[in-house]
């Protein structure tokens, strides 16, 4: 009997010695807290697991979605150490950032063809004006405009179901700026997510059916989902790698982002990432199907990250209409707007 619960003691020693190994090997694990914008997430997510992998996992990088809106709120906070955007930070994000203290880097890392999708039986909206989509996305439609016909006489007399990015998302700020003209106006009474899958899903499952998310959605599902010509006076322009890099698909071609929190720069495995990123960044763009700035682009904001230059170069607005070149130059000034 002695001998059997000598023999208990040990192996209950040595499972308890294993835990502990284990439980120390976790909390010696550095973690990257990373949140923000569904639209950005697929790059950012891409280059997590590759640096992980390359510092075999010893550096945990977890990469959530809340939206733009939702990030920056975690960010301004000081929750987390790296934001997703697929917008510049606004006026009153900036202020909460002022407030909890929190300055921050910010870094382009890709531009993205904003895409309106229709089913791909529908045959009539396949070009769209962007006065069409304000008529049909403004807020006085609200209730009154629900059939393709009150947008165009020519389009069925059949009710439409629209879908789009929650009012948290920086692709819903984003979207209703360049289309309706103001942040956050647009009617209510749309499917809205967070999840951009679930907005193709909508469109791909109603023949009636009309949403907008980033290209790398529609990219994914291009053979269940129809992209939209947009129309700004020019004629019907397709999201391309060729029309989002000459500047022709306005006013839906928009920079996308990821801001660094200044003081966790101080920690080496953040300017690693950063720095991984960075130096991978035309790679991980192209994989997850967006449009990579030029590659002088990326050393200018390895420069600006290593300087720890704080700040924004967008006075708190979106850029409607900016186009990649306008965007280089605006990075290229030598001084932000800081807070």
């Amino acid at each position: 009997m002695l001998q059997f619960n000598s023999l208990k003691l040990l192996s209950m020693s040595i499972l308890l010695s294993g835990s502990i190994s284990i439980i120390s090997a976790v909390s010696a694990q550095s973690i990257i807290k990373i949140d923000g914008s569904s639209t950005v997430y697929p790059i950012t997510k891409a280059a997590a697991d590759k640096f992980q992998i390359s510092k075999k996992n010893a550096i945990n990088v977890t990469v959530d979605i809340s939206g733009s809106g939702g990030g920056f709120k975690k960010f301004c906070r000081g929750e987390i150490d790296i934001v997703n955007a697929s917008r510049p930070i606004l006026k009153n994000e900036i202020k909460d950032c002022k407030n909890s203290r929190v300055q921050f880097v910010e870094i382009p890392v890709a531009f993205d063809a904003l895409t309106v999708a229709v089913h791909p039986e529908n045959t009539w909206s396949t070009t769209m004006t962007v006065a069409e989509l304000k008529k049909m996305w403004e807020p006085a439609a609200q209730g009154k405009i629900t059939k393709w016909n009150q947008i165009n006489p020519a389009w069925p007399d059949e009710s439409f179901d629209l879908y789009g990015a929650d009012t948290d998302s920086g692709t819903f700020d984003y979207f209703t700026e360049a289309i309706v003209g103001k942040i956050k106006s647009s009617r209510n009474d749309f499917t809205e997510s967070e999840n951009d899958n679930v907005l193709v899903e909508g469109v791909t499952s109603n023949k009636n059916g009309l949403g907008f998310f980033g290209f790398a959605y529609y990219i994914e599902d291009q053979t269940k989902v129809t992209a939209v010509a947009i129309n700004n006076g020019k004629g019907g322009i397709l999201p391309s790698v060729e029309t989002v890099e000459n500047g022709n698909y306005q006013p839906l071609s928009r920079p996308i982002f990821i801001y660094v929190n200044a003081k966790a720069i101080e920690k080496p495995e953040i300017k690693e990432f950063v720095e991984f990123y960075m130096k991978n960044a035309i790679l991980l763009v192209k994989e997850a199907k967006f449009f990579p700035l030029p590659p002088r682009a990326y050393t200018t904001m390895m420069e600006h990250f290593n300087k720890k230059r704080v700040g924004t170069v967008f006075n708190g607005v979106t850029a409607v209409g900016l186009t990649i070149d306008e965007l280089i130059r605006r990075e290229g000034r030598l001084e932000y707007d800081n807070y």
